[in-house]
């Protein structure tokens, strides 16, 4: 397994990945010192980060393997399907998955989502519209947010 520490506005970010594509990206609250060198395989998912965080890119089309159990793995599927620069809530996405009652088991699947940004977790929200949960703090949620859909800006007359 192939891995490299990238800078990113958020902090460090850990990617892991090998031939049969990325399993883990995550980002660090500790000081690592970024990777001179990309492995090859990792090279697509760097790029690609770097121009989400540019502003350049809504979407990533490079090979993803993460691990999870069946229902994790659905989840995250459905988290896929969430259009840049939209949110769902965690209950709304209990219906989509057809079961409302599960929607503790579909907060905690996308709790444990290995793929941060790229599979966006960060885009479910809670029903209210409150910023509830995010493993990389609820400060880079509302960061992420931000970046995929900025506030307009108000007339200044």
């Amino acid at each position: 397994m192939n891995q490299a520490y990238i800078k990113t506005p958020l902090g460090i970010a850990l990617i892991k990945g090998d031939a049969f594509g990325i399993s883990k990206i995550s980002i660090l609250d500790d000081a690592v010192p970024v990777s001179d060198t990309i492995p090859h395989e990792l090279e697509t998912a760097v790029t690609q980060l770097q121009e989400y965080f540019a502003g350049g890119r809504n979407d990533f089309d490079f090979k993803i393997n993460p691990a999870g159990t069946d229902f994790q793995e659905k989840v995250w599927e459905a988290l896929l399907k969430i259009p840049f620069g939209t949110t769902t809530s965690y209950q709304a996405l209990s219906l989509q998955l057809g079961d409302v009652k599960a929607i503790r088991a579909v907060a905690s699947a996308n709790g444990k989502n290995p793929l941060w940004i790229v599979v966006p977790c960060h885009r479910v929200i809670g029903s209210d519209g409150s910023l509830t949960g995010y493993a990389g703090g609820l400060w880079r949620k509302k960061w992420l947010l931000e970046h995929e859909c900025p506030p307009a800006q108000g007339s200044l007359f």
